[in-house]
């Protein structure tokens, strides 16, 4: 309840009292309020009573605050929202919706740095504690509530609008949106550090918050196609790790273990987005996942389509990294020999890259020039901080000899 209900109920109270802080504190009272009334049972619509007890918990910290002169517009206002409110609380405000979707844009606003949008978007809208997102992205828990702090004050002070934003704006903005989701999504896909190689609980928050995105901006294709490239790929997860807990490469796994329901979910979704013909990089991405999804095995993949649409996705996005995955299928569909040429094109811009001389070492040893892919190896794996990763760096290195 708490995960589904946070990001609505602080996002009303937000442009209630125009004040992150005061609104965090307020719902967080009602929470408290919450685990002890709802003993006596759990009321028909717990998001309505959150809101209502919260609205209440921030008129009190109004009341009580030191500086009540400078509250006092704020303080009228949600005394009459409160005298309006349904005493049963059994209604939900109409404009949660909106309001969720002005948080969202609030907390992704381009003036705040990428790192801060994804720390206060998971906090505000994922329902994260202070302490979870820190462990999440592996710095200490005082790094990232100072994190949130700064955040919360340029808000503050820059004056930035709790708004979405009007519709000639909304396609940069929208992008700056999708942007700071797949960043949180691909942490949990492939975890930069630490010991495991795959952090569901940032994949589950990364799609349940695009799929709040999605359903408040229907007709927003690239939203849509970033939830299907999240569900495509996270079909896949279970069949990613050994029973060790090792990486298990595409090639190789176990494809009987990938989840249909949730390919055939994204694959929906997909035609829902391309049917609306404004292609962008996320309904490419997510083309490439499908096409992945359709191989009943690893040969009957379709490497040739594959090559194309990255050469699609390089009109769109062009980098250096979409460059190195479109080497990758052309070295899958005309040999590793004509990958190689591809990838030693972007070398200069991917030296610091784990997992370009990884994929360089890998057409190396195919082609077997074993010194060499044992060089591009060992700098992959000087460069690598995940454990899996490590592990299986390691595993090649020692098959080389």
């Amino acid at each position: 309840m708490f995960r589904e209900e946070y990001g609505l109920v602080l996002a009303t109270l937000i442009r209630q009292v125009g004040d992150f802080q005061l609104a965090e504190d307020a719902v967080q009272d009602a929470i408290a309020a919450a685990l002890s009334a709802w003993e006596r049972g759990v009321p028909t619509n717990p998001g309505a009573w959150l809101t209502t007890t919260a609205r209440r918990k921030g008129i009190d910290r109004l009341r009580r605050a030191q500086n009540l002169a400078r509250k006092q517009e704020a303080l009228r206002v949600l005394i009459e929202i409160e005298r309006r409110a349904d005493d049963g609380a059994d209604e939900m405000d109409t404009s949660l919706e909106d309001d969720r979707l002005r948080l969202i844009f609030t907390c992704c606003h381009p003036a705040l740095a990428k790192d801060a949008q994804v720390a206060l978007t998971l906090r505000t809208l994922g329902g994260l504690t202070t302490p979870e997102v820190a462990s999440a992205f592996l710095v200490p828990e005082p790094t990232m509530a100072q994190r949130i702090v700064r955040a919360k004050r340029k808000i503050r002070d820059a004056a930035i609008p709790y708004r979405v934003p009007p519709d000639h704006e909304l396609p940069a903005r929208l992008a700056g949106v999708l942007s700071v989701l797949y960043l949180i999504y691909n942490e949990g896909y492939t975890a930069s550090s630490g010991t495991e190689l795959v952090r569901g609980d940032l994949i589950a928050e990364a799609i349940r918050l695009t799929d709040i995105v999605v359903r408040l901006m229907p007709d927003e294709p690239e939203a849509l196609g970033l939830l299907a490239l999240m569900l495509l790929h996270d079909a896949r997860r279970e069949a990613r790790i050994g029973s060790d807990g090792d990486l298990v490469l595409l090639e190789d796994q176990d494809r009987s273990m990938w989840d249909r329901a949730k390919i055939v979910q994204g694959q929906e979704i997909l035609d829902r987005a391309l049917r609306r013909k404004r292609p962008g990089p996320y309904q490419i991405q997510a083309a490439i996942a499908a096409l992945h999804g359709e191989a009943a095995e690893a040969a009957a993949t379709d490497w040739r389509q594959i090559a194309m649409l990255y050469s699609q996705l390089a009109r769109h996005n062009p980098s250096p990294i979409v460059e190195l995955n479109r080497s990758v299928a052309v070295a899958m569909f005309h040999g590793p020999a004509a990958g190689l040429r591809l990838m030693d094109d972007v070398e200069d811009g991917l030296d610091s890259y784990q997992h370009f001389h990884s994929a360089r070492g890998d057409l190396l040893r195919r082609l077997g020039r074993t010194a060499e892919a044992r060089v591009a190896y060992q700098r992959a794996l000087d460069l690598a901080a995940s454990e899996p990763e490590r592990r299986f760096l390691h595993s090649r290195l020692d098959e080389l000899g």
